[in-house]
Order: C-alpha cells, then sequence, then structure tokens
C-alpha cells in the first residue's frame, strides 16, 4: 500500500477488510429497512395521525438544512486555506515526500476541506435518514401491536438498529478511506473530518432539544395542568409537534452525537497512533500496529453489534415480555464478542496486551455509567422513588430532592472516569505521557465499540414513545396499548442509560482530543526550533501559570454560558407555544373534539424558533478558543480545554440525572402511586418534569458536541496560534472580530434577535 510504506502482507489485507466491514455495516442497515418498510401502517385513522408526524418532521429537515449549508459552505473555504498559514506537519511531510512544500500544501488542503464535508455529510445523513426511518417505523410498531409484542419490540429495535448501523458503518467508512489515502498523514485530514461531524451534531442537538421541549413543556403545562388534559390528547394543539420533537430531539440528535463521538474517538487515536509511530527514541517507533489497531477494533464492533442488534426478540409465543431483558441480551452478547475477538488480536498480532486492557476498560466503563445512570435515573431504585415521595409535600421539596441526587450522580460519574483515566496511566506505567494519551483514546474507542447497540438503543426510545401517541390518537384497544405502554417505559430507560453513554463518551473523546492538541503542540514547537525545555508536550499545562489559570476559569463558565442561552431559548418557543394552545383550546368546538385543533401551527412555531437560535450558540463555541488562545496564548488555551472538559462533565451529567429523575418519579406517580393522576402529588411531579425536561433532553445534551467542537478548534488553530506572536496585526484583528462575533451572539440569544425584546418584557 502506497500511503503505509513498510506495512506487512497482514496488515494491507486487514485494512481491505475493514473497510469491507464498513460497507457490511450499510448494507445491514439496507437489509433491516426492508424488512421494516414490508410492514403495514395501521387502519386509515393511524396514517391519518402519522402523516402530521412526518409531514413536521420533513418540514423540519428541510429548514434545517437551508440554516446550515451557509456556514458549511464558509467552513469548507477557511478550512482549506488553513493549511497555508503554516508548514505542512511531520506526518505529511513523510506521506508526500516526492512532492514540494506548496504541492503538500494543496494536497493536504483539499484533502482537509473534502474530509471536512464527508464528515459533516455522514452526520447529516445518520441523523436525517435515521429520523425518517424511526418515523416509518413507529406507525408499523403501533400496527404490530394489534397482533403481538414479540413483532411490535422486533419492529421497533430494528427501525432503531437502521441508525445504528448507519452510525456505525459511515464512521468506519470515512476514517477507514482517510487513512488508505493519507496514510501518516491522515491527521491533517481527519481534523477535518471530525470537525464537519461535530459541527453537525451540535447543530441537531441545540436545535432538536429546542424542538422538541418548547413542544413538550407547551403542551404539558397547558394541556395537563391547566386543561387537565391526558398526555397525547387530539384537542392539545401541540401533541402532534410533541411526537415530532421526540423524533428530532432523541432520534435525530442523538444519533448525530454518537456519531461524532465515534469520529473523534478515531481521529484522536490516530493523531496518537501516528505520533507515537514517527516520534524516535518511542518504543513504538515506525511500529504501525499502534495505528492500525484502532481500525481493527472499530471493525470488531460493526460485526459483534450485527450479531447482537439480530438477537433482540421476543418470543412469538409471548403476549407480554420483557423488552428490556432481549435488549440486554444483544447488547451483552456483542460485548462477548468484542473482548474475545479484541484478546484474539492482541494475542496473534499485537504481541502485547495494553491496547487489549485499554480496550476493555472503555467497554467496563460504558457498561458502569449505564448502572450508574440506571440507580439515579429508573424507578426500581431508591432516588427516583424518594424524589416521588417528595411529592407529597409539594413541588419545592420534589424539586430539591431532584437537584441533590442529580449533584450527586455527576460526583459519581466524574470519580469513574477519573478512575479510567488512572488505568491508563497504570496499563502503560512507566512509557512516555504519548503513551498514556493513547491509552485514553483507546478507551474511547473501546467504550464506543457497541455504537451500533446504543444508538439502536437510543432510537428504540422515540420509536415506541411515538407508537403509543398514535395508538392514544387512533382510539386503539387495551390490549395494543398496554403492549406499547411496556415499549414506551422501556424506551424511557433506554434513551436514559444512553444518555449517560453519550456524556461519558463525549468526555472521553474530550481528553484524547486534549492529549493530541498537547501532541500536536509539541510538534509544531519543535519544528519551529523552540528549545526542549519549554515544548508543551515536555512541560504540560502549568496551572499554576496566572494566564493558564484565567484560561480555566473562563474554560469553566462557558458551558454555564451555553447552557443559559439554551434555557432561555427552550423558554422563549414554549412560551409560544403556550399561548397557541392556549388560544386553540378557546376556539369553539375544540373541546368538544367537534373541531380538530391546527396541529400544523405548533410545528411551524417550534420549527422557525429551533433554527433561529443555531448560528449564534455555533459561533460562540467555534471563536471562544480561537480568543483565548490569542488573548492569553497556548498553554492558556489548553488551561481554556480543561476548564471546558470538567465543567461540561459535570453539568451535562447533573442537568441529565435530575431531568431524567423528576421524568420518572412522574411517572411512577401516574401509574397510580401516591393517588396518581391528578392528584396534588401527581401535580407537584408535572412541576419537576417540567423544570427537568429542558435540562435533560436540550441543555445537557447539547454541551456534548460543544465540549467537542471546542476540542476541535483548538487542534485546528493551535499550529496557527504557535507560529505567530500575540502582537501581529492580523492577530490582533482576527481577536476583536472574534470577540464582536461572539459578543453580537450572546446578544442575539439573551434576547431571541437583534430586534426583538426579551421574552420577560
Amino acid at each position: 500500500m502506497v500511503s503505509l510504506p513498510g506495512a506487512s502482507n497482514f496488515e494491507i489485507v486487514a485494512i481491505w477488510i475493514v473497510l469491507a466491514i464498513a460497507f457490511i455495516g450499510l448494507a445491514y442497515a439496507l437489509l433491516l429497512r426492508k424488512q421494516v418498510l414490508k410492514h403495514d401502517k395501521g387502519n386509515e385513522k393511524m396514517q391519518q395521525v402519522w402523516g402530521g408526524i412526518r409531514e413536521g418532521a420533513e418540514a423540519y429537515l428541510h429548514r434545517q438544512l437551508k440554516t446550515i449549508i451557509p456556514l458549511i459552505i464558509v467552513f469548507t473555504v477557511i478550512l482549506f486555506f488553513s493549511v497555508y498559514i503554516v508548514k505542512p506537519s511531520e506526518g505529511a511531510s513523510l506521506r508526500f515526500h516526492n512532492y514540494s512544500e506548496d504541492q503538500i500544501k494543496l494536497i493536504v488542503g483539499f484533502g482537509r476541506a473534502i474530509a471536512f464535508i464527508l464528515g459533516a455529510s455522514f452526520s447529516l445523513m445518520v441523523g436525517q435518514f435515521g429520523m425518517r426511518m424511526a418515523v416509518q417505523g413507529n406507525v408499523r410498531v403501533a400496527s404490530a401491536a394489534n397482533r403481538s409484542f414479540a413483532e411490535a419490540l422486533k419492529i421497533a429495535y430494528r427501525t432503531g438498529t437502521i441508525t445504528g448501523m448507519l452510525t456505525d458503518g459511515l464512521g468506519l467508512l470515512g476514517g477507514t478511506v482517510i487513512f488508505m489515502i493519507f496514510g501518516t498523514a491522515s491527521p491533517d485530514a481527519l481534523l477535518g473530518f471530525g470537525f464537519g461531524g461535530t459541527l453537525l451534531a451540535l447543530f441537531m442537538r441545540v436545535g432538536g432539544g429546542i424542538y422538541t421541549k418548547a413542544a413538550d413543556v407547551g403542551a404539558d403545562l397547558v394541556g395537563k395542568v391547566e386543561a387537565g388534559l391526558p398526555e397525547d390528547d387530539e384537542r392539545n394543539a401541540a401533541v402532534v409537534a410533541d411526537l415530532v420533537g421526540d423524533n428530532v430531539g432523541d432520534c435525530a440528535g442523538m444519533a448525530a452525537d454518537i456519531f461524532e463521538s465515534y469520529e473523534v474517538t478515531i481521529v484522536s487515536s490516530l493523531i496518537l497512533g501516528v505520533a507515537m509511530y514517527a516520534t524516535p527514541g518511542l518504543p513504538s517507533y515506525h511500529q504501525l500496529m499502534w495505528i492500525i489497531f484502532p481500525l481493527l477494533v472499530r471493525g470488531i464492533g460493526v460485526c459483534s453489534s450485527i450479531i447482537g442488534t439480530y438477537l433482540v426478540k421476543g418470543s412469538k409465543n409471548d403476549k407480554e415480555g420483557n423488552a428490556m431483558k432481549s435488549i440486554n441480551k444483544g447488547f451483552y452478547t456483542s460485548a462477548a464478542i468484542s473482548i474475545i475477538a479484541f484478546a484474539f488480536i492482541s494475542h496473534f498480532y499485537m504481541h502485547e496486551w495494553r491496547a487489549f486492557f485499554s480496550v476493555v476498560v472503555g467497554i467496563l466503563l460504558a457498561i458502569i455509567l449505564d448502572e450508574i445512570t440506571k440507580h439515579f435515573t429508573d424507578g426500581h431504585f431508591r432516588p427516583v422513588r424518594e424524589i416521588a415521595k417528595n411529592s407529597k409535600t409539594g413541588s419545592a421539596t420534589l424539586l430539591l430532592k431532584g437537584l441533590g441526587y442529580g449533584f450527586e450522580e455527576a460526583v459519581w460519574q466524574t470519580l469513574v472516569i477519573a478512575l479510567t483515566i488512572l488505568a491508563a496511566v497504570l496499563i502503560y506505567w512507566g512509557q512516555p505521557a504519548v503513551s498514556v494519551l493513547y491509552g485514553v483514546a483507546m478507551t474511547g474507542i473501546g467504550m464506543l465499540t457497541l455504537t451500533g447497540n446504543n444508538v439502536a438503543m437510543d432510537a428504540f426510545g422515540p420509536i415506541a414513545d411515538n407508537a403509543n401517541g398514535i395508538g392514544e390518537l387512533s382510539g386503539m384497544d387495551k390490549n395494543a396499548r398496554k403492549i406499547m405502554d411496556h415499549l414506551d417505559s422501556t424506551g424511557n430507560t433506554t434513551k436514559a442509560i444512553t444518555k449517560g453513554v453519550a456524556i461519558g463518551s463525549a468526555v472521553i473523546a474530550a481528553v484524547s482530543l486534549f492529549g493530541s492538541f498537547l501532541t500536536d503542540v509539541g510538534s509544531v514547537q519543535t519544528q519551529l526550533g523552540v528549545v526542549a525545555s519549554k515544548v508543551i508536550s515536555n512541560t504540560g499545562i502549568r496551572i499554576s501559570v496566572p494566564t493558564v489559570f484565567i484560561g480555566f476559569l473562563i474554560g469553566g463558565v462557558v458551558p454555564w454560558l451555553f447552557s443559559s442561552l439554551t434555557l432561555n431559548a427552550v423558554t422563549r418557543a414554549a412560551g409560544l407555544i403556550v399561548n397557541e394552545v392556549r388560544r386553540q383550546l378557546h376556539i369553539p368546538g375544540v373541546i368538544e373534539r367537534r373541531v380538530k385543533p391546527d396541529y400544523q401551527n405548533a410545528v411551524d412555531i417550534c420549527t422557525v424558533a429551533a433554527q433561529r437560535e443555531l448560528i449564534p450558540l455555533a459561533l460562540i463555541a467555534v471563536l471562544s478558543p480561537i480568543l483565548i488562545g490569542i488573548f492569553l496564548g497556548i498553554e492558556a488555551l489548553g488551561g481554556f480545554l480543561a476548564g471546558v472538559i470538567l465543567s461540561g462533565q459535570m453539568l451535562a451529567v447533573f442537568m441529565a440525572g435530575s431531568g431524567g429523575a423528576w421524568d420518572n418519579a412522574k411517572k411512577m406517580i401516574e401509574d397510580g402511586l401516591y393517588g396518581g393522576k391528578n392528584s396534588d402529588a401527581h401535580k407537584a411531579a408535572v412541576v419537576g418534569d417540567t423544570v427537568g425536561d429542558p435540562l435533560k433532553d436540550t441543555a445537557g445534551p447539547a454541551l456534548n458536541p460543544m465540549i467537542k467542537v471546542i476540542n476541535l478548534v483548538s487542534l485546528l488553530c493551535a499550529p496557527v496560534l504557535v507560529a505567530y506572536h500575540q502582537t501581529d496585526a492580523g492577530m490582533i484583528t482576527t481577536a476583536i472580530i472574534c470577540a464582536v462575533i461572539i459578543a453580537g451572539s450572546v446578544m442575539f440569544s439573551k434576547r431571541g434577535g437583534f430586534k426583538s425584546k426579551p421574552f420577560e418584557e
């Protein structure tokens, strides 16, 4: 292979097999699509409800595409010309040693720009195609519930698996193709690939989160609290927008989110693998296995996910089954197959076990985070039961109990992640820092080995939720509704679990990128002749330096600012929905069911509100590291990244944990606990759920891609920040432009537009 001089026959064949596995993953997704679409869509009334969800989802996707395309074009141009500011990397010079410096810049520039478009397109495909399939699947699940539990479970899970295998297949395809073309220069192009996927995930997470919670909060406040209507009541004008929002937020947003974590971990592991390969003096010097092993692990993950997800099905004779048991069976089967295959590769190819242990630690991390999330958000455990119990004394005590448990969950999850990084230190004890960072990156690779299963579990939630909504609105019989209630309840648990995995993977991916940042900056400093004692990969990030500490503090507040702005956006949009639902409930005949509400109007309000907030929030995430890097210097930028990772991790877990616990406490009361629906305890629980909804589904999840966007931008701009002085005219001009745009974006987000008055007025 031209891009990999010195590769053995086994390594060349293995890379081609990994590429073939990527296509097999995509083919499996297409096979499942064909199987799902064969099933019927139910009666006319079910299809009418489904038609409203489908049209609302399509309207959202089209408008989102129009909003983000201009920004993608701008960033493509910027990424192409970014290679002309500094010299080509050592890896690029090594790979294209027969070309002149100008030719190498041209090749890398095109490679990075095309990889950015590829990453953004793949992320968009995963989100949009996955969401369309979820919409196709929900009505078929509802129809299948009329016949059997096993059929409904199979359709719901396999529809979700389509999104999971797209995530697996496209992520592996993009990373492998870029690696095969660019070889040791692949980190230069992979940065564009990762940035494209992450930026799109930020758009889909933020837009989807604002949409879904504006509809949900608006529908609940007026429908449930004011008018006393049941869940998914046809008289509530926001009920279809609420069902559309489940797909927009939990399906498209989550799929794009996990896809970018999948991309980013492969980017960081290849960057660190290339550093181990190209650094003289390391035991790993000129050993390709450190670069190829992450790709082999990913290939094994795709194969084990195919086997595990196909095993998820209920018995044909079951009238009532245990969906969670079946889903867990598929997950643990995939995990066992993966671990055995990793051991085989480690023994016969790597001839050492450190990388194997790092990957297994990643799988264990995913399982432990699952269990912690389950403990704090599942109704079978003490925290949610105690939160529900506090509803008897009012909403204030219920909220306080939920806040307490949210804080505690953040503590445990952060400690587990810290122990995971400690495990990497112990596994690579006595090795250089780059080896330890490689171990952390491999932990991230291991954690996302079962991405196919995780995304399938997450997408299962909104599919089952929508099927239940269709069942309610179309008046299906009790037996079918019982099956759908069970699937819906299981979906709530799987959604909460995958949120924990998404946040944990975001942090591990960000720590891996942080390691790549140190390696890249050190490499550029060495190229520029900086003495070894001052190279950042030798000195590390010194928190005792005042500017670094300032960067750390500013980095720590960025997630809080971001969360504040996203919550403001939800509040504004929910206020509009509240007014709309109230207006329509006062139309004569709506309450009596003689007049049908105008569902489309609520869908339009949510769509417009969600898209308006995207660009300013994205600009804050993209420009803030550039401003800090110019203003405080490269080491302070490292402190800034550390602050973002620490603060973002704890805040995201706290919000997801509290919100999930309040949600399930409300569900327990609705099932009959403490007086059931319409009791005082239920009213207190609805308040808790309404407060928690935007925390767990908007602000918390939006922090995952935000953390990685900031880390990737820092990696991309690091060579420029090292090569130029802060006092250069170009740097000062760039800093002023960034500061003005950030200030304008914050003002826009706080007010909902430059001309709009604040909502509070």
